[in-house]
């Protein structure tokens, strides 16, 4: 290039011309791009007169499906709200990132950003109104604005925009909130199986569906907002609910009730160009599409190709995938609560592994026991008033479970000892643990655990850390612990693993196969209740006060004290023992009197987890019902 008179030198009439281009290629690309909308609203099935529901009154969302593509077969990947939204934010399974329970807090590897993050350097503007409740600490800025004033309105001028409206008026509380005068009809409210007949149940059911109204009402507000502002044309639209109904066994319980959502999809004329071929404005998908789906679609969406960690597939868009197989779903800690359910679907058959049968489904949940169903459920079957299938809630669990959703949509008539049914059982059996092997799950380590070896690093780099996490033999471990088929020489001999994962599934084995295997074991799992890892000890502790001597137990009551307190303990150490303490119930009476004088907080923990240990004492001293 020539020097210019100041000795600075100047582009070239081509380079200017080059780089006006460029300019100008930047912005029709980004004028190309379309809106987002969002539309959520929480804790609803597909309650909905677009999927075929009579008793439900839905007009807004009825015209609305009249222009998009209903899918039939969505799935929210968790059963509740806090691990449902970190899949989305994500694009990543929460069992992979450490994420899974509701609620904790967790950290992404830095590399690793949350979808809005992509958006803004694309050039959005990207706003939530309102909730986030995510598992997973904020990476950067997130969003322009996140906030119940957040709105596509507050862009600059011709700006592309993403937005978010998230609608509460369907959460589990507000099923419960009295005075409510019903607009729906309890007697003509449709009961699923597992719950009894009562008017309890059915005011509940009732209220649903009337809260499902007033939430139609809010969504063909922002609709019409869209409409006004002439953006209808520009913007792609989608609504979806954060997972299955706020009922019980629906929310919490990675069945097809708790996880199938209602997802409708509009793509305006203008972007017809980016909808899948099973994409028919008015009609019907039974394609399979999931949360960890939402994000890598969004960025194909946008005309960005997703990044190569996300875990789910563009169903839409430049970059969409092609059609999956199955989708997952998965269970860990639900609030003060321990468990470990995976859950996988195919487009006719729901496949469940409990890890924890010994568990039951029903476990005492303090926030889903203010529901009038829960309670009253709970009283009828311990009066011995409830039958097959409405007691089974109520139970322990049993390893495996298969059913067939277009003959058994309730999911009451379990087929996994089906001989005519085997072949599916051990498909869908093998799909769930390759996602398993596939993502590094690390929901196979205790909590505590878990967030102990992920110190100084996050719990993804760990499940990816074979030296850190041995997966395989935990895993293993975790089968052998949890099919309640024989293995206890294997599992007394893995008590002596190097790996504290191993060892703590090895003793959950023998707990779960009950008194003979564990004093067959004995003087190993004795032996355990000086374990390095607590966790291990723990699981010790419940295997001899369950199935021990009474000098055992005395021992076992000395130690949960030890680790009961969450100040010198951390909350997850706490919450295990005291979860263990409160099953034991009248054999904890001597260690009673010491627990009320504990810290009920970990001043160390996140806010998220603050209330949990206070619930968990107030159950086992009997300061609450």
């Amino acid at each position: 290039m020539a020097a210019s008179s100041t000795g600075k030198s100047r582009p070239t009439r081509r380079a200017f011309a080059t780089a006006l281009g460029a300019a100008a290629l930047g912005r029709s690309t980004e004028a190309a791009r379309p809106n987002i909308l969002w539309i959520t609203c929480e804790d609803i099935g597909p309650q909905i007169g677009a999927y075929g529901d009579k008793y439900a009154t839905t007009p807004n969302l009825d015209q609305f499906a009249k222009k998009a593509t209903i899918y039939l077969n969505a799935w929210s990947n968790a059963p509740v709200c806090a691990p449902a939204r970190t899949t989305i934010i994500s694009g990543l399974y929460p069992p992979s990132t450490g994420s899974e329970h509701m609620r904790s807090m967790t950290s992404l590897p830095e590399p690793m950003k949350m979808y809005p993050c992509y958006l803004r350097e694309l050039g959005y503007y990207v706003t939530n109104n309102a909730k986030e409740d995510y598992n997973l600490k904020h990476t950067g800025k997130v969003w322009d604005e996140s906030s119940n004033k957040a709105h596509w309105r507050n862009r600059k001028p011709g700006q592309p925009f993403f937005s978010i409206f998230n609608f509460t008026v369907t959460h589990e509380s507000q099923i419960r909130r009295r005075p409510h005068k019903l607009v729906h009809d309890p007697a003509k409210a449709p009961l699923p199986a597992y719950h009894p007949d009562t008017p309890e149940v059915r005011h509940d059911w009732a209220q649903y569906y009337d809260n499902i109204t007033t939430m139609d009402s809010m969504a063909g507000r922002v609709l019409r907002q869209l409409e006004e502002d002439g953006l209808e044309e520009d913007t792609i639209v989608f609504f979806y609910g954060d997972h299955g109904s706020g009922m019980p066994r629906s929310k919490r319980w990675p069945y097809n009730s708790g996880l199938r959502v209602p997802l409708m999809v509009h793509i305006p004329e203008k972007y017809r160009h980016l909808a899948s071929k099973d994409y028919k404005p008015g009609g019907t998908s039974d394609r399979l599409v999931s949360f960890v789906d939402l994000a890598p679609t969004l960025l194909s969406l946008a005309g960005m190709k997703p990044p190569a960690q996300m875990q789910g597939h563009a169903f839409l868009g430049r970059y969409q995938a092609p059609e999956q197989p199955y989708v997952y779903g998965f269970r860990g800690r639900m609030d003060e609560r321990f468990d470990l359910v995976r859950t996988v679907r195919d487009k006719r058959y729901i496949y469940i592994r409990n890890y924890m049968p010994h568990k039951i489904y029903g476990q005492h949940i303090a926030y889903m026991f203010e529901t009038p169903t829960t309670q009253v459920w709970k009283q009828l079957y311990d009066q011995g008033k409830l039958r097959p299938p409405q007691t089974y809630f109520w139970e322990t669990k049993p390893p495996e479970e298969l059913y067939d959703l277009q003959n058994d949509p309730d999911e009451v008539h379990n087929l996994a000892s089906s001989p005519q049914h085997q072949g599916i059982l051990r498909r869908l059996r093998k799909a769930q643990q390759d996602l398993a092997l596939r993502i590094r799950d690390v929901g196979f380590l205790p909590e505590a655990e878990m967030q102990s070896r992920a110190k100084g690093s996050t719990p993804y780099e760990v499940g990816h850390d074979d030296s850190r996490y041995p997966m395989k033999r935990v895993m293993e471990t975790a089968e052998i612990a949890s099919s309640l088929k024989g293995g206890e020489a294997e599992l007394r001999k893995r008590i002596q693993d190097p790996d504290s994962g191993v060892r703590y599934w090895a003793i959950l084995g023998l707990l779960m196969r009950g008194p003979d295997a564990v004093k067959a074991a004995r003087s190993d799992v004795q032996k355990a209740l000086k374990d390095a890892s607590p966790s291990v000890r723990i699981a010790a502790c419940e295997a001899l006060g369950r199935y021990g001597t009474d000098e055992d137990l005395k021992e076992v009551l000395r130690v949960l004290l030890e680790l009961a307190p969450p100040d010198t303990n951390g909350v997850y150490v706490s919450m295990l023992a005291l979860n263990v303490i409160d099953v034991l119930g009248p054999k904890a009476d001597p260690i009673k009197p010491q627990l009320k004088t504990i810290a009920r907080k970990d001043p160390a923990a996140d806010a998220r987890l603050g209330s949990y240990v206070e619930r968990l004492l107030e159950r086992i001293l009997g300061e609450v019902a």
